[in-house]
C-alpha cells in the first residue's frame, strides 16, 4: 500500500528542522517505487515523517501528536472514527497510549508517532510483521523507514554489511536468515520485530512486546464444533480483507491454502474471482494439474504466468533492486513476475495463502514433531499406526518415509528430557558450512535461537517457523514484490484471531492417517472441490532452479564465481564452490535420484548480485568521504 520514512533528533536546534524535511524528501524518493504517485509529509520542529503510495496519504497531524500508518486495520468498526487509519490510531494513543492502541488493532501495519509534548517517537509493527519497519541510531536521534535504502544515504550512515547475517544467506539454509529479529543485513540499521513497539525519549531508545502466543488450555470440543469455528473464522478474515481490496485477484496453487483462502471469497456470495498461478515447462514444481481441479467451481478467469528468464542475473538483479536485501528462494523470482502481471492486468491487491502451512502443519517435516508428541504422551499404538500411514502416503524415492527414518530423526530433531524442546536439524543448518570462509565469518559459531514456549514438539515447531524461520524472510518478500508493482497484498491465514485458535488445536486434528491440514480439510467441506480438498500429495510452492543452474544453463553461473570480484570478496572457499557447481550439474543432468544444490546455488547468487548492487549505491552515496 505504501511506505513510510521519517527522522527525529529532539531537541534540535531551529535550523535543522529544514535539513530534517530535506532528509525526509531524499528517503522518499529512495523508497518509493515506480508505481507511486502519491507523498505527504509531516513535519514539526524536531521531527519529520513522509508517505509514500498509490492511495490517499495515510497520515494525521492534531495539535502537539502526527502519526503515519503503512498498511491497514480491519476492526475499524471496533475503533474511533476517522478519515484514515492514522487519525484512528491517534485517538487510541491519546487515549490508552501507544501500547494498548496496537493490541487493540487487527491489520497489517507499521505505525511511526511523535508525541511533540513529551519529546517521544513511537514505532509499532504488526503481530507477524507483514509490513517490514527499520530503524537506525544517528546522532542526537532515530531515522526509520519501511526500506534500508531510504536509510542508506542519510549521512553518518557506516554502509557495513552485517558479515553474521551474510554468512548465514551464503551458506546456511533459508529457514536461519532470520533467527536474530532484531538484525538486517546491516550494521547500522536494525529491525523492529515483530509484534513490538519502540520508544525513543531523552536520548533512550526502549524496544517492547505487546503480544505473544502463549500456551492455553487445549479446546475440547467435537471435531464438528471446531471445524464450523475454523471455517467462521477463515471466512470472516478473508471478507474483512476483501471489504478493503478493490478489484482483488487470487494467487492459486494445488495445495488447501490458497485454495483455501479463495473458495471463503467465493462461497458467501457465490462469485467467482480472479486468479494467478506461477507454471513451468519443467513439471518438478509445476501444479497446473492439480489446480485444475479448482478452476470450474471457483475462478472467474485464471492466469497461468509462465517464468522462464533468458538471463538470470538481470532477472535477479531487477528483483534486488527492488529489494534493497538478499531474497530468499527462487520461488520470489516467479512472485515477483507474477505480481507485475496482476498489475499489469489492472488488478489492484493480490491474496494469498501464506501462513497455511504453519497453523495446519502442512510441511512434510512437521510429522516428525506430530510423531514425538505421541510418543511423549505414550501413545505407541497410535504412533506406529501413523508411521505407517505416513510411508503409505508420502514416501519418496529420496526422501524415504519409515519407522527407522523416523526414530533416526527424532533423535536429532527433539529432546524428550525437557518439555517440547526442539533441535535444530544439524544435517540442513551445517549442510554448506565448509563452503564459507570461516575468515569472513565462522559459520560454525552460529547457534540458531530455538524457543519452546509451548508443551507441544508440533506447537513449538511451527512456532519457531511462525516467528523465525519459514515466515519472516516470505513475508519480507511478499510486500517488497507486491510493494514495487502497486498492488495491496493479503495473507488471511495471518489473522491473529484464527493464529491464537490454531494454537489451541490439539495435534490429531491437524495430522491424522497420514493426512496433514486436516481440521482445514474437515472445515471446508462443501466449499471447496472435492478433488483438492482430498488431495493428500503435496508438491509444494517453489520453482524449478535446479534446472536454472542445470549444465546447459550455467554459463552466467560460472562467469561470476570466477570473476575477481567474486574471488576478491572473500566470503567462499572457492575449490569448495566449485565442486558443489559440478556436483549439481551431474546430479540434474544424469538424473541421480539424490538432493541436487539448487538452493545453496539460488543463494550463493543472490549474495553477489546483491552486493554488487549495494557497492553500486554505495558509490552513488553523496555523503561517502
Amino acid at each position: 500500500m505504501s511506505r513510510i520514512v521519517g527522522v527525529c533528533e529532539i531537541c534540535s536546534p531551529e535550523s535543522k528542522e529544514i535539513a530534517l524535511l530535506e532528509d525526509v524528501r531524499l528517503m522518499i524518493r529512495m523508497c518509493q517505487s515506480p508505481s507511486f504517485h502519491t507523498n505527504k509529509i509531516l513535519t514539526s520542529r524536531e521531527s519529520s515523517f513522509g508517505w509514500a503510495g498509490w492511495s490517499s496519504p495515510n497520515v494525521h497531524q492534531k495539535e502537539d501528536l502526527m502519526a503515519i500508518v503503512d498498511g491497514r486495520f480491519y476492526n475499524r468498526e471496533e475503533l474511533p472514527e476517522g478519515m484514515n487509519d492514522a487519525e484512528r490510531f491517534l485517538e487510541m494513543y491519546a487515549k490508552d497510549g501507544f501500547e494498548t492502541a496496537l493490541q487493540r488493532i487487527n491489520g497489517d501495519f507499521a505505525i511511526a508517532l511523535y508525541d511533540e509534548r513529551n519529546k517521544s517517537l513511537w514505532l509499532g509493527r504488526d503481530r507477524f510483521g507483514l509490513k517490514p519497519l527499520y530503524y537506525s541510531k544517528r546522532g542526537s536521534g532515530v531515522a526509520f523507514a519501511s526500506r534500508p535504502k531510504a536509510l542508506w544515504f542519510l549521512q553518518g550512515f557506516s554502509w557495513e554489511v552485517n558479515p553474521s547475517y551474510v554468512a548465514r544467506i551464503a551458506g546456511s539454509h533459508y529457514r536461519y536468515f532470520d533467527h536474530f529479529l532484531d538484525q538486517s543485513p546491516f550494521r547500522g540499521i536494525d529491525q523492529l520485530p515483530a509484534a513490538h513497539w519502540l520508544r525513543w525519549h531523552d536520548g533512550e531508545l526502549r524496544v517492547g512486546r505487546y503480544w505473544e502466543l502463549r500456551e492455553q488450555p487445549e479446546f475440547r470440543q467435537s471435531e464438528i464444533e471446531l471445524a464450523r469455528q475454523y471455517r467462521e473464522l477463515l471466512g470472516d478474515s478473508v471478507q474483512r480483507r476483501l471489504q478493503q481490496s478493490p478489484k482483488a485477484a487470487f494467487t492459486l496453487s494445488g495445495g488447501m491454502d490458497s485454495s483455501s483462502v479463495l473458495a471463503s471469497a467465493v462461497f458467501p456470495s457465490k462469485k467467482k474471482q480472479v486468479a494467478f498461478s506461477s507454471v513451468y515447462s519443467d513439471k518438478t514444481f509445476d501444479e497446473s494439474e492439480d489446480i485444475s481441479s479448482a478452476l470450474s467451481e471457483l475462478v472467474s478467469n485464471w492466469y497461468p504466468i509462465r517464468t522462464e528468464y533468458p538471463s538470470m542475473t538481470e532477472a535477479i538483479k531487477e528483483v534486488l533492486r527492488a529489494h534493497d536485501e538478499p531474497i530468499a528462494t527462487a520461488t520470489w523470482l516467479a512472485h515477483f513476475t507474477l505480481a507485475r502481471e496482476v498489475r499489469e492486468r489492472g488488478f489492484a491487491s493480490l491474496f494469498g495463502g501464506m501462513g497455511g502451512d504453519e497453523l495446519n502443519a502442512g510441511e512434510y517435516e512437521y510429522f516428525f514433531y506430530f510423531f514425538a508428541d505421541l510418543r511423549r504422551d505414550g501413545k505407541e499404538k497410535e504412533l506406529r499406526e501413523e508411521v505407517d500411514a505416513w510411508g503409505r502416503h508420502h514416501d519418496h524415492p529420496i526422501y524415504r518415509k519409515n519407522w527407522h527414518i523416523m526414530e533416526r530423526t527424532l533423535s536429532e530433531v527433539v529432546d524428550f528430557s525437557g518439555s517440547g524442546i526442539i533441535k535444530p536439524l544439524s544435517a540442513r543448518l551445517n549442510r554448506y558450512i565448509q563452503a564459507i570462509n570461516p575468515d569472513f565469518f565462522d559459520l560454525a559459531s552460529f547457534s540458531p535461537v530455538m524457543e519452546h514456549p509451548f508443551q507441544s514438539f508440533l506447537k513449538n515447531r511451527t512456532y519457531q517457523d511462525l516467528t523465525r524461520e519459514t515466515a519472516p524472510c516470505c513475508l519480507r518478500a511478499e510486500d517488497r514484490n507486491a510493494t514495487h508493482w502497486g498492488i495491496d497484498h493479503f495473507l488471511p491465514f495471518f489473522d491473529h484471531r484464527l493464529v491464537e485458535f490454531m494454537y489451541r488445536i490439539p495435534g490429531e486434528f491437524k495430522i491424522r492417517s497420514g493426512v496433514t491440514k486436516w481440521l482445514l480439510r474437515e472445515a471446508m467441506k462443501g466449499i471447496l472441490p472435492e478433488a483438492t480438498r482430498t488431495r493428500i500429495k503435496k508438491t509444494g510452492w517453489n520453482a524449478p532452479a535446479h534446472v536454472w543452474f542445470s549444465r546447459d544453463r550455467n554459463d552466467e553461473l560460472w562467469d561470476l564465481v570466477r570473476s575477481r570480484a567474486f574471488r576478491e570478496r572473500g566470503i567462499y572457499r572457492l575449490d569448495e564452490v566449485e565442486r558443489i557447481i559440478r556436483e549439481h550439474e551431474n546430479i540434474v543432468g544424469e538424473g541421480f535420484p539424490v538432493d541436487n544444490h539448487m538452493m545453496f546455488l539460488w543463494q550463493l547468487m543472490n549474495v553477489e548480485l546483491w552486493l554488487q548492487e549495494f557497492h553500486r549505491d554505495k558509490m552513488a552515496n553523496p555523503y561517502d568521504d
